[in-house]
């Protein structure tokens, strides 16, 4: 199955292939096929997901997967969450997000630095598909003082995943692909696939 990935960022892009790495799965990333981002106009992750893989679907004439995800802060009523690429004003900006958070963060003890990363994939088998494949997934955690590791992109630096006892930017990547939301919302789109399509 060849896949048109409708997302302009590498990072998603490298984590998606990893994930993918032992199934009969071709991704493409849309720039490759001269597809630019799609305007996220929606106010839900699901909707945004949708407006994305649509964008490269119909431009590319093969089936898309989008995901739309963010970082969800309970002390700061879930921001940035959809805003998450663009927290700080520039999209893709991690270092001027993460300086952001922490400065929102600043006198919120660690008790209720309580977070979720929120991950919704879609699949469209056409652009037209009136039955979209999609899925869910949510990591907990809580966000750190200040940024620890070398791994991931994003926010990873300041989430801490307390079953670990580590950074998401601290784990190694393949335990972080596992676990992490992006991992488990693909795990659950992998199973409502079709055997034949989802498996080497």
């Amino acid at each position: 199955m060849k896949l048109v990935l409708a997302s302009g960022n590498a990072g998603k892009l490298v984590e998606l292939r990893e994930l993918l790495a032992d199934r009969a799965i071709e991704l493409v990333p849309q720039q490759a096929l001269g597809i630019g981002d799609a305007e996220e106009s929606a106010s839900t992750f699901v909707e945004n997901a949708l407006i994305k893989a649509r964008h490269a679907a119909r431009i590319s004439s093969l089936p898309a997967l989008a995901d739309d995800s963010g970082l969800c802060v309970d002390a700061l009523d879930g921001a940035p969450g959809l805003r998450s690429a663009r927290y700080a004003g520039s999209h893709g900006d991690a270092a001027a997000n993460i300086a952001k958070l922490l400065d929102a963060l600043r006198e919120v003890p660690d008790a209720r630095r309580s977070a979720h990363f929120h991950c919704t994939i879609v699949l469209l088998r056409s652009a037209d598909d009136p039955a979209p494949l999609i899925a869910e997934g949510r990591w907990h955690g809580r966000i750190l003082p200040a940024p620890r590791g070398a791994h991931g992109f994003g926010y990873d630096p300041v989430f801490f995943d307390p079953a670990h006892g580590l950074s998401a930017a601290e784990l190694d990547p393949a335990v972080k692909n596992r676990i992490s939301h992006r991992g488990q919302a693909l795990a659950q789109l992998l199973a409502m696939l079709q055997p034949s399509a989802a498996t080497a």
